[in-house]
């Protein structure tokens, strides 16, 4: 199966669903008031089926000038466009809007429908034929067939049918391995189903019971059920026409302008980097100036900042971001379109570089936008991923973020590792700049901390971190790759710092050993130390915890430190206690080393934790063997 999505395009009054219904059966108008009229006020649908099973979903626009709002929400899909023109009028204001509308939408082909030919002559179609090649000049049109036909008696109506389905089946395939995504144009409910949502599946697939997400409206829901083309199905692809009956969800709670799009992977953006182009006709563009901004089905208000300009003028570009009054479902390279705020007429278009930009200052430099215009799809996830700085960025994300294939984009970002350009942590691509960025920082950091504190072992991990304001995993995951950082427990230090004490520091040491060799089993706590040698706590902290770990003290506990020959004197003291006997009370090991309970008790609760003695309930056992 082909599916492909054809448009139309005209003046209001030129039949373009009288065409419509000639080429399908269709009446495209549905609305009570356009069958009234006699003109459509909003999208229509039909859909041309071919044989060989090529079919082409049709979306009909309204023509009218105050209704272009409407005609844009439909032709964000389009991939064919039919240009209508009356014989009997020729090309009018709204030709011309559309024309500019598609052309700056990048649509690359279609066809020039004459209609209303059996109101004039055939020397008059020539004329305007002549007249309508000069007008599409420069655009997707120029060398496009232009067919004369009528509705009424249908002249040509087979040919046109036939010219459709050749350049139909010319047309590049949408992205069926894209994440899904639907616009929704249009939401009705069906007795007996429930709420519906129509719209073109622009990218990818999806299959009744499949979860999926309406954004920005932020709904979970289920597929119930699939229609395209009036048939029942299962699965719809990119490039249907689509109704899709969501579960559990209000009709009041959806609108034009909603995307359903597969869950978890989108986000809704506020602000846009894009690049801007103004049509030939089109008055100047200031800074700072509001216009209607208009992309897939979605419509808001957004604010123009110009990058390094105060304005453009007609038939410039430049980049710019759009800052926007309601947030948007839109994807790297797609296109969109600005209409001037007052009075309300098309303006310009282009393409949106970053849906998730960071704001910058005007006149920064745009280096990474010319890359995310021109580069390739490697070039832009490398320049995508290295704007993430530290913190780099998930694949989901990515995913959801530039309007391509899922397997190109693993096929890019495999290529990226493969070169060293990122670094991927479980879901976290990480560009290599920002790599080399912590490791710098890392080792700034570790060197200002071990020049304040010689005494120190390590600087807290944490407080690292913090300090570099880097995600959890991937600071661990880069540390633990660190040749030059070695990890303590909780602590940091680089490989090529010790610990070392300076001259004043090394006669407290000696001070300290003395005073503690003289006390021998009674040692000074560490209070009556520092108040004795006159030393600030932390000082004195660091020296101690510093000749622990050398070994010349051992830590009884918080407050208390025996040096290593009084240790070991205790150690004889009870090898030849338990020589003797079997058991011991507290009060026997305070007796044999002539001290106090003080002293004692903690001694002993030591020894415990070192699996010298065991305590069994009044008594220690001794467990040291040799």
């Amino acid at each position: 199966m082909h599916y492909v999505i054809l448009g139309t395009a005209g003046h209001i009054d030129h039949g373009k669903s009288a065409l419509v219904k000639a080429l399908t059966g269709i009446d495209p108008d549905r609305l009570k008031e356009e069958k009234e009229r006699g003109i459509t006020i909003d999208l229509g649908f039909a859909d041309l089926v071919y044989p060989d099973g090529l079919t082409a979903g049709i979306v009909d626009v309204p023509g009218h000038e105050r209704l272009v709002r409407n005609m844009l929400a439909g032709a964000g899909g389009i991939d064919i466009v039919i240009l209508v023109i009356a014989a009997d009028e020729g090309i009018m204001p709204q030709s011309r809007e559309h024309l500019s509308i598609c052309n700056l939408l990048k649509i690359k082909s279609g066809l020039i429908v004459i209609t209303k030919a059996d109101l004039v002559e055939d020397d008059w179609i020539k004329l305007v034929s002549e007249e309508v090649k000069d007008f599409v000049k420069g655009t997707f049109l120029e060398g496009a067939d232009i067919i004369p036909v009528s509705s009424k008696t249908g002249k040509n109506i087979e040919l046109l049918k036939e010219k459709i389905r050749d350049v139909a089946l010319a047309v590049k395939p949408k992205l069926t391995k894209g994440l899904f995504r639907l616009p929704i144009d249009r939401v009705f409910t069906l007795k007996g189903f429930g709420t519906v949502v129509t719209g073109t599946a622009i990218s990818g697939s999806i299959s009744v019971d499949d979860p999926v997400e309406v954004l920005p409206a932020n709904i979970n829901s289920k597929v119930r059920g699939l229609h395209s083309h009036g048939k029942s199905i299962k699965t719809a692809y990119a490039g249907q026409r689509v109704a899709i009956n969501v579960s559990g969800v209000e009709k009041e709670s959806l609108k034009r302008g909603d995307v359903v799009v597969v869950p978890g992977r989108f986000s809704p953006a506020k602000a846009v980097d894009a690049k801007i182009e103004l049509l030939k006709d089109s008055p100047v563009l200031k800074n700072r100036s509001l216009v209607h901004f208009h992309s897939g089905t979605s419509e808001t208000i957004a604010r123009v900042i110009l990058y390094n300009l105060e304005e453009i003028r007609p038939g410039e570009g430049c980049y710019c971001q759009l800052r926007l009054h309601e947030p948007v479902i839109v994807m790297s390279g797609d296109r969109y379109i600005i209409r001037r705020f007052s009075p309300v007429e098309t303006i310009g278009g282009g393409e949106i570089l970053d849906a998730h930009p960071g704001r910058r200052k005007r006149a920064e430099g745009i280096e990474d936008l010319k890359i995310l215009e021109l580069g390739t799809l490697e070039e832009k996830i490398a320049m995508k991923i290295k704007k993430a700085g530290i913190n780099g960025r998930a694949v989901t994300t990515l995913e959801g973020w530039i309007n391509a294939d899922v397997p190109a984009i693993q096929d890019a970002i495999n290529t990226l590792r493969q070169r060293g350009t990122v670094v991927q942590h479980e879901n976290i691509l990480i560009h290599s700049d920002a790599v080399n960025s912590i490791r710098a920082g890392i080792d700034k950091i570790l060197n200002a901390f071990h020049k304040q504190n010689s005494l120190k072992t390590g600087m807290p991990k944490e407080e690292v971190r913090a300090q570099l304001k880097a995600d959890q995993k991937i600071f661990n995951a880069l540390t633990a790759a660190m040749n030059n950082v070695v990890m303590d427990k909780d602590l940091m230090r680089l490989s090529s710092f010790q610990v070392s004490l300076s001259e004043v520091d090394k006669g407290i040491e000696t001070k300290i050993l003395n005073m503690l060799e003289q006390a021998g089993f009674q040692p000074p706590l560490k209070e009556e130390i520092a108040k004795a040698l006159n030393l600030q706590q932390k000082q004195l902290d660091d020296i101690l915890k510093l000749m622990a770990k050398q070994g010349s003290l051992v830590r009884v506990n918080e407050t208390m430190y025996i040096t290593k020959t009084v240790y070991e004197k205790i150690i004889n003291v009870l090898k030849g206690f338990f020589s003797k006997k079997k058991e011991m009370t507290v009060a026997e090991f305070r007796d044999i080393l002539n001290t106090s309970r003080k002293y004692a008790l903690p001694i002993l609760e030591y020894l415990d934790t070192q699996r010298i003695t065991m305590r069994v309930g009044d008594v220690r056992k001794f467990l040291a063997k040799g």
